[in-house]
């Protein structure tokens, strides 16, 4: 479904990705993983169309999309939770996910059976405004409001920080039940490769704005992995 294709992107004279490819298919979940500041934000923001790469393709059900703008990506079915969540702390609940149709199919309505089977907390807090919430709260919110505009992709750029253990295997569950019976095809970004093991299909490992390390997580080296992660 998505094939991101050696693309290279820069800040000024800052070179941030390097010949940087990546795949998601259906019904299987793809982890990015390294540390702070090798690129892995920047590489998602370059395939939601937040940041114009200077070379390279990405391909999206067979068509190069680098050129299109955000909101043509978001309809055309790429869904995305950003780092930090970045709810409006100022709307409720229900309308930080109202505002996601936008970008799904003309005469949608929030799906709210199939959020609240997932989250039920949020039922309960449909009134309340987003920066009320806890931390892992607004992170359910924010998955709550990527799946309004009905993707098929979720790019997820770790969802884990910062929130609470209990929270945290919630939102593993949730992940895992949106590839392997929904059939989303999804993109974890994560520090932690423990997390990151127990979910992921294929994982790829970025230092310095290059892919290191790749492929199905049951062929990769634990200590190579490991290893990488302390560079």
């Amino acid at each position: 479904m998505l094939r991101v294709e050696t693309i290279d992107l820069s800040y000024g004279a800052s070179r941030c990705l390097r010949s940087v490819s990546l795949e998601a298919d259906p019904g299987r979940i793809t982890c990015v993983l390294g540390r702070n500041g090798v690129g892995k934000s920047s590489l998602m923001r370059a395939i939601v169309g937040l940041e114009r790469v200077q070379s390279g393709r990405i391909m999206w059900d067979g068509r190069n999309i680098a050129g299109l703008a955000p909101a043509d990506r978001a309809r055309a079915g790429i869904g995305y939770v950003p780092q930090g969540r970045e709810i409006f702390p100022f709307l409720t609940v229900q309308e930080n996910m109202e505002t996601a149709l936008a970008a799904a199919p003309k005469g949608s309505r929030v799906p709210e059976e199939e959020i609240y089977a997932l989250f039920p907390i949020l039922k309960q807090f449909l009134r309340r405004r987003g920066g009320d919430l806890s931390g892992g709260q607004q992170q359910q919110l924010a998955i709550a409001r990527a799946l309004t505009a009905r993707p098929r992709l979720l790019i997820l750029d770790e969802p884990t920080e910062g929130i609470q253990p209990s929270v945290i295997k919630d939102i593993a569950r949730v992940i895992r039940l949106l590839a392997r019976e929904k059939n989303f095809a999804v993109v974890l970004v994560e520090q932690y490769y423990e997390f990151a093991r127990e979910l992921a299909d294929r994982i790829a490992v970025m230092v310095r704005g290059e892919v290191a390390l790749g492929g199905p997580v049951d062929e990769l080296d634990d200590e190579a992995v490991r290893r990488l992660l302390t560079v």
